[in-house]
């Protein structure tokens, strides 16, 4: 079975976002990996010290076939750096997954299946 980790900033984060709203989407998204036969995980982050330690974490836990990296964390320009820390984690500590990016957090799936 394939397996996808979706790494993104936690929705209670970021300003002006429904977090129960968001949650609900994201929730909808493990279902529809699981529909596909696609184990997933998500890593929700905030934006704090604990952001690397736990995408790390994450990333070193289990082998993972591809991992999303979220439009939260790469569109915003004032997330370039932080953006480029989590793709940097991602080689050193998921060095066989393929990288793929959503466009929203309803397309992780779409995204995954690019490189699945």
């Amino acid at each position: 079975m394939p397996s996808v980790l979706v790494l993104g900033f936690d929705p209670k984060v970021v300003p002006g976002v429904d977090v129960a709203a968001f949650h609900a989407v994201l929730d909808n998204e493990l279902a529809r990996f699981a529909e596909r036969g696609i184990d997933a995980a998500m890593t929700l982050l905030e934006i704090d010290g604990t952001a690397e330690p736990t995408a790390a974490e994450a990333l070193a836990g289990r082998a993972w076939d591809v991992v999303v990296i979220g439009g939260g964390i790469r569109k915003p320009e004032q997330s370039l750096e932080f953006f480029e820390r989590i793709v940097n984690l991602v080689r050193k500590h998921a060095p066989q997954a393929a990288i793929a990016f959503n466009t929203s957090g309803g397309t992780s799936v779409e995204a995954a299946e690019r490189w699945l």
